[in-house]
């Protein structure tokens, strides 16, 4: 018997770390804005899934356009409206993050008890679970809210300058960041997730 309850809380951890290394993406694959080396301000340098989560997708995306306004030919309600946008995204994800990170510490506590009730630990990890799905589904409907905010002529004039941005980190990476010289395939136009290595993780 103590076995079998040996072998379950074994599981228990494995789905805690499965949960915590998935969690890498949910915040940095929505949508890929990730690897084009503009930080944000704010961004928590959290451990484990933090180190995933702390680049925002559609936070890049809002930095981007308002680093490109005159480029793009945002007026100034517009970029008014994106700066609010920015404030309500870094607001619910520095605080969900932090609610993820107590969950998730929480969890390893249970897990590490072996005389934990396997009910309270599988309560805890779809609390961080929910944390998880919850926080996704904001950056997604921000997304389509900021992009709401633009023209159809504005919308072409971001890409156009989210192009001219990557094409400028291909150029300054060949020989130094990529040893392979391989171009970066982010892009948050394409319209899906894109994975992103984690590192063991924003939004």
């Amino acid at each position: 018997m103590k076995q079998k309850t040996g072998t379950i809380v074994t599981l228990g951890v494995a789905s805690v770390f499965a949960l915590t290394a998935g969690l890498s993406t949910v915040w940095a694959n929505e949508p890929g804005y990730g690897k084009d080396g503009h930080g944000g301000g704010g961004h928590s340098s959290m451990s484990g899934y933090g180190a995933g989560m702390k680049h925002s997708g559609t936070g890049h995306l809002i930095r981007h356009l308002l680093q490109r306004e005159q480029e793009i030919g945002l007026t100034a309600e517009q970029v008014a409206k994106l700066k609010e946008m920015q404030l309500n995204l870094d607001r619910t994800r520095i605080r969900t993050e932090a609610d993820i990170q107590v969950a998730e510490r929480e969890v390893k506590a249970l897990t590490e008890n072996e005389k934990s009730d396997l009910g309270a630990v599988e309560a805890k990890v779809k609390q961080s679970h929910d944390l998880q799905v919850g926080l996704r589904m904001v950056s997604i409907k921000a997304k389509r809210d900021v992009l709401a905010v633009l023209t159809p002529e504005q919308r072409a004039k971001e890409k156009t300058e989210h192009e001219k941005v990557m094409q400028q980190h291909r150029d300054a990476g060949k020989g130094y960041g990529n040893p392979h010289g391989g171009a970066m395939k982010d892009n948050p136009h394409r319209g899906g997730d894109v994975s992103h290595p984690t590192a063991p993780p924003s939004m």
